[in-house]
């Protein structure tokens, strides 16, 4: 694809400046080197923005929250950290009687057992319900109930 024969072809199109009018000998607010100067790195950077002071290096606190899931008590003793005191323990368990113990001295009188050995549900900790307290604070921290 040539140029029909009269017609003179552009080596390039013009510059922004040349379309644009804008006076090309007017001064850079930036300095420019010259061609075949290298850049020394000097005046060359765009002036700081003033707007916002820039911002003060302060340090940062940051603190560590420890998320303790909930503990679920059974009849057996749990290791964990005591909401009173902080501390690491392994509670200690006590007895109470409870529903389940009532209702089985309930049922043995129903049996007819009723010369004191419907009394014996209150000697078996397997029918008691069981409280979780601190070894160090004596905290109650939780209990388990059989019914």
């Amino acid at each position: 694809m040539s140029a029909p024969s009269g017609i003179p072809v552009p080596s390039a199109p013009p510059s922004y400046e040349e379309t644009t009018g804008i006076n090309v000998s007017y001064p850079h607010p930036y300095p420019v080197p010259e061609p075949g100067q290298k850049p020394d790195g000097k005046g060359m950077n765009p002036p700081p923005y003033m707007g916002q002071p820039a911002p003060a290096n302060t340090p940062v606190t940051v603190q560590t929250v420890y998320v303790q899931q909930p503990v679920v008590f059974y009849d057996r003793p749990v290791q964990m950290c005591c909401p009173s005191c902080n501390q690491m323990i392994v509670t200690r368990l006590s007895y109470d009687s409870g529903a389940l113990t009532w209702l089985s001295c309930g049922g043995l009188c129903l049996l007819g057992c009723i010369a004191g050995c419907c009394l014996i549900p209150f000697c078996i900790d397997a029918l008691k319900d069981v409280d979780h307290t601190c070894p160090n604070c004596n905290a109650l921290i939780g209990s388990y109930k059989r019914l």
